[in-house]
This record gives structure tokens, sequence and C-alpha cells, in this order.
């Protein structure tokens, strides 16, 4: 068993609200957010599946923690990627709890994390770029691990994306915090015509060493691969070839990589 600790802090570090709990603990926060708020997760435990919700309105994730946590409540521009519903007012609801080995090992996507940010530590899976669209949220890596496949538009929420800024060497890589067992990869590229451009084939390396070529479609469906099963802890998508469409804008709405930890004795 482990024992959970949820905390609002404030801008300051002095503590707003606490909840605590063996397996599984909720907070209920009753004030508006003030702008560097931040909500602390700990556990007694490290290298630990957890079920997290930061935010009703956005729902829970089931995360690989590896220590301390920090979630920085987003403001101003920061939202423009997130459910407008989603940590206004005053009344929220912050839940954690440790998963169940049937919830851990069951075969599903490894890449979704809804409270990914750009500055995370110890909370996976987690994504980075060498290149997001002028800084903006709206463009930002953690987009295409945010669990929405809406890809006929641009902007603001749900039409968040990872936009490379018309980068040629663009890459984008997932870190999944342990080693997973993955066999299929399915990909949402943006595809709001006539402003988008699209890639015709894109490249990954995996930790293991081993590399995979992809030749993609035109269009915003779910395009999938399968492959022998890789032991991995991190992916990097690479050498994306646009095609010869007149726009300059390719972008990804969503990467969802399939498979299982690896676990002793699982």
């Amino acid at each position: 068993m482990s024992e959970l600790c949820l905390k609002v802090l404030d801008g300051r570090g002095q503590t707003l609200a606490v909840g605590r709990g063996t397996d599984e603990a909720c907070l209920v926060f009753t004030r508006e957010y003030q702008e560097g708020d931040l909500i602390l997760f700990q556990s007694s435990e490290t290298g630990q599946y957890i079920w997290l919700q930061f935010d009703d309105a956005l729902g829970k994730t089931l995360v690989y923690v590896t220590g301390l946590v920090f979630f920085r409540i987003p403001f101003g521009e920061r939202c423009d990627s997130l459910s407008p519903k989603a940590f206004q007012g005053k009344k929220h609801l912050i839940c954690a709890r440790a998963a169940r080995d049937f919830e851990i090992d069951s075969y599903r996507n490894l890449a979704v994390n809804i409270y990914d940010q750009n500055n995370s530590q110890n909370l996976y899976p987690h994504a980075t770029a060498n290149v997001e669209t002028r800084d903006e949220a709206v463009f930002a890596a953690r987009n295409a691990i945010d669990g929405i496949t809406v890809t006929d538009c641009h902007g603001e929420w749900p039409y968040g994306s990872w936009g490379i800024n018309r980068q040629d060497d663009a890459k984008f890589r997932i870190d999944f915090g342990t080693d997973v067992a993955i066999d299929r990869i399915i990909l949402y590229t943006r595809a709001d015509f006539p402003h988008d451009n699209w890639w015709n084939r894109v490249s990954f390396t995996f930790s293991d060493g081993s590399e995979l070529d992809w030749e993609l479609q035109k269009g915003g469906m779910a395009q999938e691969i399968r492959f022998e099963e890789k032991r991995v802890n991190w992916l990097e998508m690479h050498d994306m070839k646009k095609a010869d469409d007149p726009s300059p804008f390719p972008a990804l709405s969503q990467i969802e990589v399939y498979g299982r930890p690896c676990r002793t004795g699982s």
C-alpha cells in the first residue's frame, strides 16, 4: 500500500489545501485559482502507476510517476489548448488512486497523458520536441498525447496539435519513464485542408536501437502500423517528408502507442 498526498500551493509555496489517503486520496479545493498556484502530488512509493485527476473537467489519466510531481495551474495563453471549463470556478475536485494490477497490465494506449506540461518532471508519458510553433500552447508537443483526435481544424481547443514551425528537421519524442512492450502505433495527422500540408512518410527510432519507416496517406483518419513487439522506454518520430502540396503547414494531432508495461512478475 502507498500513502498518497495532494496539495494546492500558492505562488509563494504556501499550502492552501491538503488531501491524504492510503492508495487513494481526494481533495476538494473551494477557491478560484490564482496565477502562480500549483498542485503537488506525492506518493510514499516511486515508480508507480497512478490514476490522476488534477481537474474534474479534464478527467482521469493513467500515468507513471517516478517522484514528486508539480503541476502548474495554466493561465492566459496556456489555457488555449485546454477545455474552457478546465480549472475554472470556485470548486475543484482533485484525485489520485494507485492503479490496480489488471488496469496496469491491460493492452492499451501507453502514450496518453492529459496532464503533460512542457516542464513536467517525474510524470510519464512525457512528450517533447525540438520545435513548437511560436512556442504557443496550441502547437505544443503535449497536444499530441492529450487523447483528443479532432483533426479538421487548428488552433484553440479542441484543435490543439504539435506544430513544427515549417522546420524540416523537426523531431517529436515520447518518454514512457519505464520499459514498455509495444507493437502498434496510430497517428492522426492534422487535416485542416487547404491550410495544411501532410506527411507522406515518417520515420521512428526506438530506444532499443531499432528503426521504422512508414508511408502515410492524406487525411485526418487514424493510420495504424503494426510491428513485432519491441521493449522500449522512448521513441522518436523524425524525418517527416512533406507531400507535394502548396501549404507549408503539416502537423500532428495525435499519436497513440499500444502495448503493455514490462513489469517483473506480470
